[in-house]
């Protein structure tokens, strides 16, 4: 089981539910929950494995990908992140890893910036860590789904484009330059 802090009042599956279905990545539980009136219904929520996003920072510019994964799947300007696996001791190491995957690239210095739960019904944690001071650029590792292009983009041109990295984390939005960003965070 992987480390991994939560946010205040998140929404965990109980630990009475039954797991009814068994998918690739989600499953789902149900239990019985009692009702103010004392009758019971049956809830269920969804889980699968958290993700991790990674806000890198090299040279004052901002690591984004463009890819491509199968069934004409396409986004542009995303932070290098990915599913947090089994194997991961916690959510910085799955951060890490993703990270030097999809882009080659190693970093000394690394925050947790945000933690969120985006669906109440769903278990399922996003981690954003910002990542600073680059130590070792190595060779991708791609999985097999994937096609990334690596792009450095400076951050105004980041809340230009409005790329789908602008909606994953909320401290983007207070800040015009990356410096003023940068300066809430103790890396």
């Amino acid at each position: 089981m992987t480390n991994r802090p939560l946010p205040p009042n998140a929404n965990l599956i109980p630990e009475h539910a039954e797991r009814v279905f068994h998918g690739e990545v989600f499953d789902v539980y149900q239990w019985q929950q009692e009702m103010f009136d004392g009758s019971f219904a049956t809830y269920e929520m969804i889980k699968r494995p958290d993700t991790v996003k990674v806000i890198a920072i090299d040279e004052g510019k901002i690591i984004v990908l463009d890819e491509e994964q199968p069934g004409d799947v396409k986004r542009t300007h995303t932070l290098p992140g990915g599913r947090v696996d089994p194997s991961d001791a916690s959510v910085l190491d799955a951060a890490k890893r993703e990270l030097r995957e999809e882009t080659g690239l190693e970093f000394k210095d690394w925050y947790l910036l945000q933690i969120t739960q985006r669906v109440s019904k769903i278990e399922w944690f996003w981690y954003t860590f910002v990542a600073q001071n680059k130590i070792a650029t190595h060779p991708t590792h791609l999985d097999a789904g994937e096609r990334i292009v690596v792009k450095h983009i400076s951050y105004e041109e980041l809340k230009f484009n409005h790329g789908e990295a602008l909606g994953l984390v909320e401290a983007f939005n207070n800040c015009d330059t990356l410096e003023e960003f940068l300066s809430g965070i103790r890396v």
